[in-house]
């Protein structure tokens, strides 16, 4: 089946079965190895795109499903939130193992592009869906308050 996407601002014309997963998709047949496989259930938030600005699990989304919208992945993620995501992740060392960094990074951005001044809890709320298995939780919300900062 031909579907045609709109991944990280350019138009992508791929040919998968329907019902594949969108990761599969960005993987596979894209070749874009940013967004992690982690759970395939939708528990850990490894596979984090945005879809529309919104997280969203690409693990149990179809590809076949996204109709007209715009899907934006870890390598292609842009804008004032994702630079500021990035820069204190690198400068408060974040990441243990790394695994899961893309998926924390793409939630930490999606929220702080709708709250630009989370509180304590608001961060708590919108990273829930997103395990570590270091267990960098203390890290992450010191770097998104002062992302936010």
């Amino acid at each position: 089946m031909t579907t045609t996407l709109n991944i990280n601002g350019k138009t992508e014309t791929v040919d998968a079965a329907p019902g594949t997963p969108l990761l599969w998709v960005l993987r596979d047949h894209l070749k874009m190895t940013g967004t992690k496989f982690g759970c395939g259930v939708a528990q850990c938030g490894a596979c984090t795109v945005h879809v529309d600005g919104s997280p969203t699990r690409s693990c149990i989304t179809a590809h076949d499903t996204l109709g007209d919208v715009e899907i934006t992945t870890i390598e292609g993620v842009t804008g004032n939130a994702a630079d500021a995501i990035r820069e204190v992740w690198v400068k408060n060392d974040v990441p243990q193992c790394g695994y899961c960094q893309s998926g924390q990074i793409m939630a930490a951005t999606a929220l702080l592009a709708e709250n630009p001044s989370p509180s304590d809890e608001d961060i708590d709320v919108a990273m829930s869906g997103n395990i570590c298995r270091c267990a960098t939780y203390m890290s992450i919300r010191r770097a998104i308050k002062e992302a936010a900062g």
